[in-house]
């Protein structure tokens, strides 16, 4: 009787310090548990910075976008405006010119009136780095010239330019018209010209 008595005592201890442990290993369970619990809700709140974050820098982007889209559209639309501006008071000048005409005896003052708006507009044109081909009495050059027409011309070298029928103009370094020229032929002299006729009659007899 007292063997069993002590075999209950025994394995009622041993039960004792069974669920000792096991409380002991809920509890840390739980301390874990509530520590990743608290972890989550940390990590939670740090993706939600994160995505307020993403999306207000999204926001900031696209009207950062908006913004260049519109000021390069208005550089392409508004490209001329500087031309536009410097040009106005030649316009203005050549349209006092017109107003000032009232009679026939006007000629003179509106012929010195145009000289004055024509050389405004060339100084605006210069300053916009608009210039003109310089033609007459130059050699032909391809790159700047457009022959119409060859003429012979006694005492000109040949592919001179004799005469520019349309001006041509060059925008900095840019062809923006060539110049429409006349271009003299070389000169056959009068003995050469009379050989060749009899040499052509000579070999059609």
């Amino acid at each position: 009787m007292e063997e069993l008595n002590e075999q209950q005592e025994n394995e009622n201890k041993e039960t004792e310090k069974n669920n000792s442990e096991f409380d002991e290993s809920l509890k840390q369970i739980e301390t874990e548990l509530k520590q990743v619990q608290e972890k989550n809700i940390e990590l939670e709140k740090q993706l939600n910075e994160y995505k307020d974050a993403y999306l207000r820098k999204v926001a900031e982007f696209e009207n950062y976008k908006r913004r260049v889209d519109s000021e390069q559209s208005n550089i392409f639309k508004y490209a001329a405006e500087p031309f536009i501006k410097s040009i106005l008071p030649v316009y203005d000048d050549l349209e006092r010119s017109l107003n000032h005409i009232v009679d026939e005896n006007s000629f003179e003052s509106l012929k010195k009136g145009l000289e004055l708006v024509f050389e405004k507009f060339t100084k605006t044109l210069n300053n916009q780095g608009v210039k003109k081909i310089e033609a007459k009495g130059q050699q032909f050059d391809v790159d700047l010239h457009e022959a119409l027409m060859q003429q012979p011309a006694e005492g000109v070298a040949p592919h001179t330019i004799l005469d520019v029928i349309e001006q041509g103009y060059i925008y900095k370094d840019k062809v923006l018209r060539h110049a429409k020229v006349i271009v003299s032929a070389e000169v056959i002299p009068n003995d050469q010209n009379n050989n060749s006729e009899q040499n052509s009659k000579d070999e059609n007899q």
